[in-house]
């Protein structure tokens, strides 16, 4: 082989090498790119619908049609960025807790987000709670709470494990995000505004996409950290143990009650516990 002929083969194979590097390059640039996250789909699940009101007796603002919009404000954000979204619920209809896992587990490349907003007997209670169950879930869970917390102004109540029923029967990694209070006035004024609503739902988006997290304020007071079961910078621990806010019960001021009454009000209490651990 010539000078030239060698010299013309070097030029061809350092264009061939260029040339699969920028496809190489370009293939990578058009799929969602996230701090480690390598999912394309995102199921989003949005609390309540239909007869299911959700929140507490009483409270004016329905928590199922707050949720469906930041639902619906989510899936459009992650759409734009490449993802392929998953409504367990797009309208304002009642979809059971076993169908809403059932549309889960169908996807395996797929992370599964919960929304949901909050209540309490307490009108003073506010601000952010997100929640996790499996180890897998832990580290989506933080990015979200992050993010949230760091674009709303309501109280860091930090990321809590719990074993609702739509955390523990997903096959996926699955976190349940509560958005604010419902119960609380002045937050109430803030969801009811679709600018705020929005922002929540990018807030979440920037936690699902694993984008960079803000160092935020510290978690409430009265709460017990708990070891995280993810690795933290330190001095960054938002991992909680907490008891949730319970809801005044009335109480008999009679000693003496027949075994009637105390057999339907132990059924009932089994019931609203039953309900309380698999609510979501």
């Amino acid at each position: 082989m010539t000078a030239n002929s060698l010299r013309a083969a070097r030029r061809e194979s350092i264009l061939t090498f260029f040339a699969i590097f920028l496809a190489l390059f370009s293939l990578h640039s058009t799929a969602p790119r996230s701090s480690g996250r390598n999912y394309s789909n995102v199921v989003i699940d949005a609390g309540h619908g239909g007869f299911d009101r959700g929140g507490v007796p009483g409270q004016r603002v329905p928590e199922k049609a707050m949720a469906l919009d930041v639902a619906q404000r989510l899936a459009n954000r992650l759409r734009r960025a490449g993802y392929r979204v998953i409504m367990t619920r797009n309208s304002d209809v009642f979809v059971t807790l076993g169908d809403r896992t059932r549309i889960a587990n169908r996807y395996r490349d797929a992370v599964f987000i919960c929304v949901h907003f909050n209540s309490a007997t307490r009108a003073g209670a506010n601000g952010i709670e997100t929640y996790y169950y499996g180890n897998n879930s832990a580290s989506l869970a933080a990015s979200i709470h992050r993010h949230l917390v760091g674009g709303t102004s309501g109280e860091n109540r930090g990321i809590r494990r719990r074993s609702y029923y739509v955390l523990r029967n997903t096959s996926i990694p699955a976190v349940l995000v509560e958005c604010g209070f419902l119960t609380n006035p002045a937050e109430t004024r803030l969801i009811l505004e679709s600018s705020y609503r929005q922002k929540l739902a990018d807030r979440i988006a920037d936690g699902v996409m694993g984008k960079p997290t803000p160092r935020n304020r510290p978690v409430v007071d009265g709460v017990t950290h708990v070891s995280p079961p993810i690795r933290e910078l330190a001095g960054y621990n938002d991992f909680v143990r907490v008891e949730p806010e319970r809801r005044s019960t009335r109480r008999s001021s009679s000693k003496k009650k027949s075994s009637t009454r105390k057999k339907s009000s132990t059924s009932a209490t089994k019931k609203k516990k039953k309900t309380t651990d698999s609510d979501e």
